[in-house]
């Protein structure tokens, strides 16, 4: 498989710490009727995915262990989604990691727990309709994130659930006078620490995430048709899904139909012109068809718009670690830790181009600030293995 540089390719996923720009915006033009033809005749062998029954529903075994902890005589409140989600927090941190492949059903993610955020929290959608508690999901306009993996660089999203009472669901005949109650779940710590805004988004739209997140797995790792069939049921269940057509294309342009790449590029920037990572891809389709001044000018658009988040320039510096320019790499880790001075993404960045150069002391400097700045316990156990390696290789 071909490298691709962080010009040449983003893929759009919907897990956060995980996979996406999520877009959760209205379209402001209607589905091209063209482009769901082409989905009909294309030259992908379409293969059976999940259901959304199949995605959301709990197992037997599930059901009986909760009908074990809350009795059937017991009102649906708040505190029971406090209990359940509490339980998934201490026993998932170490599976809440930044791209995780685990896109789990609802029941398979409760079985181990090894999921991203976004199986996370369609378990605990799940778990909350079962106590009869309303839940309805929300995408968080978190700042743009990226992360690589297998060569790709990918751009996650992130949504979190809100949890109402439900005054018209039961898991009893007794009726509650009080007035209504919400609760937030969210999988995230850094999203729970700020006030970001919040957007509800549909059951149907979570589907399509879900959809999305595995189409681009799949993608990844060559196997084109189930990739395809991901990314076709995405936008079966939510044709306004923006990013689901902006991955579509990249899977066409990979497979040499620059043509229709295109137009599913515009059908997904259509359905959001926020939708950066599509034009991000555009342009590098524009570069393959010999368009370079209109390529340009979309880099330096995006380039204006992403130059003060710091994730963008530690993708800076990621990018020209690969190139083997470690210096100008230094520059935008720096940089990047000038926005944000407690990103512990940039002090393991600077710590690793620092060991690359060959300077130990600071890199077990920046090790440590890593180290001290992780919330995930994942985190903390690679940042603490590294730091004790790094000991072992001074002592020698």
């Amino acid at each position: 498989m071909m490298k691709m540089s962080f010009q040449s390719v983003l893929l759009a996923v919907s897990v956060i710490t995980t996979t996406g720009l999520m877009s959760g915006c209205q379209s402001t033009q209607p589905v091209d009727q063209h482009n769901l033809t082409l989905l009909e005749h294309a030259p992908f062998k379409v293969l059976e995915v999940e259901s959304q029954e199949e995605i959301f529903v709990l197992d037997e075994q599930i059901i009986a262990s909760l009908k074990q902890h809350f009795r059937q005589d017991a009102q649906p409140e708040i505190k029971h989604a406090q209990m359940i989600m509490q339980f998934l927090l201490e026993n998932g941190d170490a599976s809440l990691s930044y791209m995780s492949d685990a896109n789990l059903t609802a029941s398979q993610t409760y079985q181990n727990l090894n999921a991203n955020c976004l199986s996370l929290s369609i378990l605990a959608y799940s778990l909350s309709d079962f106590l009869n508690l309303e839940a309805e999901f929300q995408k968080v306009h978190v700042p743009e994130y990226w992360a690589s993996s297998r060569g790709y660089n990918f751009l996650s999203g992130h949504i979190n659930l809100k949890i109402h009472e439900d005054r018209t669901k039961y898991y009893t005949k007794k009726v509650l006078h009080t007035a209504p109650r919400t609760l937030t779940i969210d999988f995230d710590p850094n999203s729970r620490q700020q006030a970001f805004k919040t957007t509800p988004i549909s059951k149907d739209r979570v589907t399509a995430m879900f959809y999305n997140n595995k189409g681009a797995i799949h993608m990844v790792e060559n196997k084109y048709d189930l990739a395809f069939s991901y990314f076709n049921a995405a936008i079966n269940i939510d044709e306004n899904y923006s990013s689901a057509w902006a991955n579509l294309a990249i899977l066409y342009r990979l497979s040499d139909q620059l043509e229709t790449a295109e137009r599913l590029y515009n059908q997904a920037i259509a359905l959001n012109p926020n939708n950066n990572t599509a034009k991000g891809n555009l342009a590098v389709l524009y570069d393959l068809t010999n368009r370079e001044e209109q390529a340009k000018n979309i880099r330096g658009q995006l380039h204006q718009f992403r130059k003060s988040n710091p994730y963008y320039i530690l993708t800076l510096g990621n990018q020209a670690m690969e190139d083997g320019n470690i210096a100008k790499a230094i520059r935008h880790y720096r940089n990047a830790l000038k926005l944000n001075n407690r990103l512990h993404e940039g002090h393991f960045a600077l710590a690793k181009a620092y060991y690359a150069k060959g300077d130990l002391k600071l890199t077990k400097t920046h090790m440590k600030r890593a180290l001290d700045l992780a919330e995930f316990e994942h985190n903390q156990v690679q940042y603490r293995g590294k730091l004790e390696w790094l000991d072992a290789v001074a002592k020698n």
